[in-house]
């Protein structure tokens, strides 16, 4: 494929071709110029320039109006199909048929909404679009909006605070913390947790920074209280294999305990004490608007988790 020079063009005004495509079709300076919404004088000015560009008189007055030379009517077989073409491109309405579709698309999320969240998802596409693929990267809120602009991905899952002004974005749900445990090693008195029993038993801790302590842990302090954390790993998918083998509890995120509770029969508590809610949301890029594909996507996982609390 030949490229295009971009410097062939500098000399031509691509509206020129608007006036070469109105004086052909009317052999009158008057009538293209009123065509084209001009006055005569800018249609007579646009076609000495369109002249000089081309090198060639093109339409010359006769009985019979402005007449077009040889080169003039060469040139209509290219720029004719040329401007209908595009004329056509920017009309064309882009459609996406889920049912038919062949497509791949990259969503950054963590790894305990990718648990919470894909199952269910991928049950709908494998029925609804069976020709869709995804692929799920590592993202948060501080690395998803980079990796938008970047078109690493086409679309991020998470808590978003704050976002650039070219960025969209989608509520779906809010999400609280919760502990987790086994309740046949951790014994409690009623359906819920007290304080005392959730300080007495060791913690596993999901922390980002691969710290020892997190949120809770400074709510805690707050009040004077303290837990024993015993393990702390980046990943969420560790901890409920831990408590179900071991006395112990772990706080995470609604969307995560209900999955493991669904899936390995664990009991899911609130807390003793009061936490923040969290509002999860899609994100994705202006540029990416006019993407019928992932506008359907968009409206699919709003459909399945917008408006409910996953938990």
């Amino acid at each position: 494929m030949k490229s295009i020079n971009e410097s062939d063009f500098r000399r031509l005004d691509l509206n020129l071709l608007l006036v070469f495509h109105a004086l052909l079709h009317e052999r009158n300076v008057t009538r293209a110029a009123a065509r084209l919404f001009i006055g005569q004088p800018a249609l007579s000015g646009a076609l000495k320039r369109l002249r000089a560009a081309v090198g060639d008189e093109l339409f010359v007055r006769t009985s019979h109006g402005m007449t077009p030379t040889p080169r003039a009517l060469e040139l209509a077989q290219v720029i004719e199909p040329l401007l209908l073409s595009l004329q056509q491109a920017l009309q064309a309405r882009p459609a996406f048929d889920p049912a038919r579709a062949e497509r791949v698309f990259r969503i950054g999320l963590s790894d305990a909404l990718e648990v919470a969240l894909m199952p269910p998802l991928m049950q709908r596409l494998a029925t609804e679009a069976p020709g869709v693929r995804l692929i799920a990267s590592a993202a948060d809120r501080t690395t998803a909006p980079g990796q938008l602009d970047a078109a690493d991905i086409e679309l991020a899952v998470g808590v978003f605070p704050g976002c650039a002004a070219w960025h969209r974005q989608r509520a779906l749900f809010d999400w609280h913390f919760v502990c987790v445990y086994n309740p046949a090693l951790v014994k409690a008195r009623g359906k819920r947790l007290t304080l005392k029993e959730y300080l007495r038993h060791p913690h596993l801790l999901t922390s980002f920074s691969a710290d020892l302590s997190g949120l809770v842990d400074e709510l805690l302090h707050e009040q004077g209280l303290t837990r024993q954390v015993v393990f702390s790993s980046r990943n969420f998918a560790t901890n409920p294999f831990i408590v179900r083998q071991m006395a112990a509890i772990t706080t995470v995120p609604t969307f995560a305990a209900a999955t493991w509770r669904d899936a390995l029969g664990l009991a899911v508590s609130p807390l003793p004490f009061d936490t923040p809610r969290y509002a999860v949301s899609l994100l994705w890029t202006a540029a990416r608007d006019g993407d019928p594909g992932l506008k359907w996507l968009i409206a699919l996982i709003g459909e399945v988790f917008g408006g409910k609390p996953v938990d």
